[in-house]
């Protein structure tokens, strides 16, 4: 029986979330090779945050609480 989708996209949301606090919190945007699904729910649920750096954008989690 297959998964509803709900649940997959906050299993890969969840992964993403591991994957940036076993990178040390941040990854550069371009190198995350999870959908923009995942990325964008994180975002919605202000638990990451897109930074500029002036050369590259970083996803990183959001520490303000």
């Amino acid at each position: 029986m297959a998964r509803p989708k709900e649940k997959c996209f906050g299993l890969n949301a969840t992964n993403l979330l591991h994957f940036l606090r076993v990178s040390g919190g941040s990854a550069p945007l371009h190198s995350i090779k999870f959908s923009n699904v995942a990325i964008q729910s994180l975002l919605d649920q202000k638990l990451v945050k897109v930074q500029n750096t002036g050369c590259e954008f970083l996803l990183e989690i959001n520490e303000e609480k």
